[in-house]
């Protein structure tokens, strides 16, 4: 909940704002007219029949706790010769929720849904509920473009966030560079020697690490990982043809692989395919 401010010829109007609904400060509103006697100001109006007819049409409309007997007592005595009726006597008497009464030296006074203090805008004169209205609906374009300015901050911050966690993750698909003792380790398979290369780590590890997934390690690799592989196959085989030991095969081979992996992480037609 919050306060806000317009200015309708020359008059400063409070506007209490909650979740859903706006409600018009009436004593503001009562100072255009009188600004010694707001509380008469607001009651006049309160007392006339056709104030009375609206405001019990708007409560039986909103309110589910409107006091219909009540209702039509005061609808009855109203335009009698003596009737007056306060904004405290209407919310006790009916459980009026278009009205309410803030307590405060400063904010406070009798606000009233927008729907009324409108109806109120017009009893004051014509000009001042054009006036009202247009500055009224001048306050909600203001926020409305302050919601969209908010909304498009946090769109660009999502948006920044995003690409930091997918950086992230692509930092983490790039294998560690191998060092010459790790690369000294004589693999069983070829296979496990491009897996070392490209995910480093053998199958067996990562069968281990993964108990619960189905597949092997490869099942699991993105589309950059399997551009790759491909690629180090061939380069494997003619690595080999040069009679290469298998430990400087594999260090050339996680070089090629953490070079090209940087390389397709950014391509533009891969990411068409994801």
């Amino acid at each position: 909940m919050k306060n806000e401010k317009i200015n309708v010829n020359g008059t400063e109007i409070t506007i209490f704002q909650t979740k859903k609904e706006d409600y018009i400060s009436l004593t503001d509103m009562a100072k255009f007219k009188n600004a010694e006697t707001t509380g008469l100001v607001i009651s006049h109006w309160l007392s006339t029949r056709y104030t009375v007819e609206f405001m019990g049409l708007w409560e039986t409309i909103n309110n589910p706790i409107f006091n219909v007997t009540e209702f039509s007592n005061i609808k009855n005595e109203s335009g009698s010769n003596g009737f007056v009726l306060s904004a405290k006597q209407w919310i006790e008497k009916t459980n009026a929720i278009g009205i309410i009464s803030k307590p405060g030296r400063y904010g406070g006074g009798t606000f009233a849904h927008k729907d009324i203090a409108f109806e109120f805008g017009s009893w004051i004169s014509p000009q001042f509920k054009y006036y009202l209205i247009k500055e009224f609906q001048r306050l909600k374009e203001d926020e409305s473009d302050r919601l969209k300015l908010n909304w498009n901050l946090q769109r660009t911050l999502a948006k920044v966030n995003y690409h930091i966690h997918t950086d992230a993750i692509k930092e983490n698909l790039l294998p560690n560079e191998l060092t010459k003792q790790e690369a000294s380790f004589v693999y069983a398979t070829e296979a496990d020697m491009l897996n070392m290369a490209l995910f480093g780590k053998t199958a067996a590890t990562w069968r281990q690490q993964n108990p619960d997934l189905e597949g092997n390690i490869r099942d699991y690799a993105t589309i950059e990982q399997l551009v790759v592989l491909t690629n180090l196959e061939s380069l494997n085989a003619v690595l080999i043809a040069q009679e290469l030991s298998q430990s400087d095969r594999l260090l050339q081979l996680n070089k090629t692989a953490i070079q090209q992996l940087k390389v397709l992480m950014h391509n533009a037609s891969l990411k068409k395919l994801k």
